[in-house]
């Protein structure tokens, strides 16, 4: 089995406890899903969110969701001017048969603008 990185992003609406943990929930199980990837699977996750949010923990919605044994990490994307705002992003290491060209990387919402050279 290969280990293989799968990105990811997505955009919220405010910056609210409940809307960053809703959203990484989802991004998440989206990623999962999309690449069939098994919890026992994943190596680690980092998450990183714009400035501007600051509300909750997007690891804390993995946790939640019964990751409790995959190394997590929360960061800061660094304020580029201009950038996008209000985004969650993640990058999972996970081991995969699948080859690096079968790997879905998953842009959800607003964030889909970030990387409209991926399938959808």
């Amino acid at each position: 089995m290969a280990v293989r990185a799968i990105r990811g992003a997505t955009q919220v609406d405010d910056n609210s406890r409940e809307v960053i943990l809703e959203a990484s929930a989802e991004l998440v199980t989206e990623m999962l899903g999309r690449n069939g990837i098994d919890s026992d699977n994943l190596i680690s996750i980092i998450f990183t969110t714009t400035p501007d949010l600051d509300a909750a923990f997007p690891a804390y919605a993995a946790r939640k969701m019964g990751l409790t044994d995959v190394p997590l990490m929360c960061a800061t994307e660094i304020a580029v001017p201009g950038a996008m705002e209000r985004v969650i992003r993640l990058l999972a290491h996970v081991e995969t048969e699948h080859p690096r060209p079968a790997i879905r990387h998953t842009y959800l919402h607003g964030a889909a603008a970030l990387r409209t050279d991926l399938p959808r």
